[in-house]
């Protein structure tokens, strides 16, 4: 027994009871607040960082070509002279020998005349114009808004208008020509459909050159309704119209939007030089305001020119003039898929075998006029020099030129090989013209 007190004594350590750490509640819940806020946290960045790296993460795996907008070109129309020589052969196949004992029967015709009444004159006109009222539902306002302020310091908006045709869409985007002067220097474009819907539009881009313009409105913003009202116009072949051909003309003729005007083509011949290119003019016997603006129709309600006053001379002041619609299609094109009209500065002319047999000039596309400040200009091309050869390729007449013109992009360098005169006869010069662009 003393042994096991002495046994105690030396060990004291022994008696010692292990108790087990309490529990800190406040330590715990700060490390379980920490934990829950880190994780949600990491969450969040990871989320923000998936979003942000999603579309990089398609377009790298599933590339997608933007959507782009085709308009097909158009050719001269030929017309068919005679019936081909197999019609003829098959013709004379197919006729039946008169029996010889059977006498031909004789056939009496007759002949009646009936009198036109005013009121079908008047029936005639109602399907005209009913061709322009289906094709108003292709017509939209165009409204430029800016924001200005009066004498005494009062904000206040002031708009312009005109009419914009819908010429299509790019499965994003609906896409409406107009003209570019009525969306200059404004801060906000709405366009307003044939059910009265308004909505926001943005200029996708124009051609400083013939002053029109594309205009896209995001389609999420229109809802079926309006869908189902609206049409898009159909661009036509005007290469096959002709003095005398009727003529409908819708957007603004009269100043007023859905409007409508008709009457005949009376001439189709005069041109226009523009800076690069050059347009057929056609002239009408339809009266119109100083401001009109719109489109011509054929009588298949299809767009053959496009309405531009400023493009009248002196004497069409009061009636409507167009620029053919087949000579715009690719500017229309380029336009609607986002892309700058390439600019060079020139205004040419085709040199023709009469030309240059009476002038002694060599074959190709006369120059006749340099724009100051042009790259053109800067490139050191004169007027009087005859350009034969673009990139290398033969340039033989003004549409090849253009189409070389269009081909290029703003920026490019592009060679122009040019005839040019000296002392006693045309030398070739190469020039190295940089394409710019048209404000």
């Amino acid at each position: 027994m003393a042994g096991q007190e002495k046994e105690e004594e030396e060990f004291p350590f022994i008696k010692e009871k292990i108790k087990e750490k309490p529990i800190n509640k406040k330590r715990l819940l700060r490390h379980g607040v920490y934990t829950v806020g880190f994780a949600v946290l990491f969450g969040a960045v990871a989320c923000l960082v998936f979003t942000l790296l999603l579309p990089i993460m398609e377009r790298w795996f599933y590339p997608q070509s933007d959507p782009v907008m085709t308009i097909p070109r158009d050719e001269w129309d030929t017309e068919q002279q005679a019936m081909s020589s197999e019609q003829l052969l098959e013709t004379e196949d197919t006729a039946l020998p008169e029996p010889e004992t059977q006498v031909a029967p004789t056939i009496q015709e007759t002949i009646i005349t009936k009198e036109l009444e005013l009121s079908d004159y008047q029936k005639l006109q109602n399907k005209i114009y009913a061709i322009g009222q289906e094709a108003n539902c292709s017509v939209v306002t165009v409204t430029g808004i800016v924001s200005n302020t009066d004498w005494y310091n009062n904000a206040y908006e002031s708009s312009g208008q005109s009419s914009g045709i819908i010429i299509g869409d790019n499965g994003s985007e609906l896409l409406i020509l107009t003209e570019h002067k009525v969306v200059t220097t404004v801060e906000e474009i709405r366009v307003t459909f044939i059910d009265d819907t308004t909505v926001r539009a943005y200029l996708k881009k124009f051609d400083g050159n013939t002053g029109i313009a594309v205009l896209a409105v995001n389609l999420k913003l229109l809802d079926e309704v309006t869908m189902g009202r609206i049409s898009y116009a159909v661009l036509g072949n005007s290469r096959s119209v002709a003095q005398g051909n009727v003529a409908i003309a819708i957007g603004s003729p009269l100043g007023t939007n859905y409007s409508i005007g008709t009457g005949n083509i009376t001439s189709v011949g005069n041109v226009i030089q523009t800076v690069d290119a050059t347009y057929s003019i056609f002239t009408t016997d339809i009266v119109g305001s100083s401001n009109s603006s719109g489109v011509l129709l054929n009588l298949e309600g299809e767009v053959v020119g496009l309405v531009m006053q400023d493009y009248s001379g002196n004497a069409d002041g009061n009636t409507l003039t167009a620029i053919s619609i087949s000579e715009l299609k690719t500017v229309i094109e380029m336009l609607s898929n986002g892309k700058d009209i390439p600019y060079l500065g020139l205004k040419v002319v085709t040199v023709t075998d009469r030309i240059a047999t009476d002038y002694d000039i060599p074959r190709g596309v006369y120059i006749r006029e340099v724009l100051l400040d042009s790259p053109a200009l800067e490139a050191g091309l004169q007027s009087g020099d005859v350009i034969v050869e673009i990139d290398g390729e033969e340039v033989s007449d003004v549409d090849t030129y253009e189409e070389k013109v269009l081909a290029s992009e703003p920026g490019k360098t592009i060679n122009i090989t040019v005839n040019r005169q000296g002392m006693n006869e045309y030398i070739q010069v190469v020039c190295s013209v940089t394409a710019g662009i048209l404000p």
